[in-house]
């Protein structure tokens, strides 16, 4: 695998992360540093399954600032999806309390607050639908593992592809795909904004070009 480059400096990398690599060690940042040279340290995470846009840091002064951003919510992540069904309503906020079982790598909705619980909250737009998958724009509030899975899953609208979160439609992988990153320069302070659209395989040639350029 070998990650595209969309920016560089000697502060950060912002690379599209193919789906099937690691987010951290021994994934990316290795492959980054066989392709740029330096260390790479890990800010935010993408499942193994999952590709799309992310940013590494290059020096320990940005990985600081980088996670600093992820906690404050300044660095704005936006994912596209594929899911079965149509939700209620073209647009909402979903928020559920989560828990993520580490010993079989799932994450669950309960139902009250307890240890290993964490509050989760995405906000989505429905932007296109073909026969009975629809096409969905996602901005997420939190960070959990598998938070987009398992919010989406719990109300029967399982990602095309996830068989561990109820697909019944598995001849793609997961339908998910970080399409956008924005956020200030760690170090000039610059807004950053990149955009990647998804790759032209199955579900995304469902949908036509101009959903993706909303």
């Amino acid at each position: 695998m070998k990650p595209e480059i969309l920016y560089q400096d000697r502060h950060i990398a912002i690379v599209v992360k193919p789906a099937g690599a690691l987010s951290e060690s021994p994934g990316m940042p290795e492959l980054l540093r066989d392709s740029l040279g330096g260390d790479f340290f890990c800010v935010h995470r993408l499942d193994a399954g999952v590709g799309g846009v992310m940013v590494y840091a290059r020096t320990g002064q940005a990985a600081g600032r980088l996670s600093a951003a992820v906690a404050q919510r300044s660095l704005t992540k936006e994912y596209l999806a594929v899911v079965q069904g149509r939700p209620a309503q073209d647009r909402g906020v979903l928020r559920d309390l989560l828990f993520h079982d580490k010993g079989r790598n799932k994450t669950y909705v309960v139902d009250r607050m307890r240890k290993g619980v964490k509050e989760a909250e995405l906000e989505y737009t429905v932007i296109g639908c073909v026969d009975d998958i629809s096409l969905l724009r996602i901005c997420l509030h939190t960070g959990r593992s598998h938070q987009i899975r398992v919010q989406f899953a719990s109300r029967a609208l399982p990602l095309l592809g996830d068989a561990r979160y109820g697909s019944k439609i598995r001849n793609c992988g997961i339908a998910l795909w970080s399409e956008r990153l924005c956020f200030p320069h760690p170090i000039t302070g610059k807004t950053l904004d990149f955009r990647q659209a998804p790759p032209e395989i199955f579900p995304w040639t469902e949908f036509t070009v101009s959903f993706f350029a909303e």
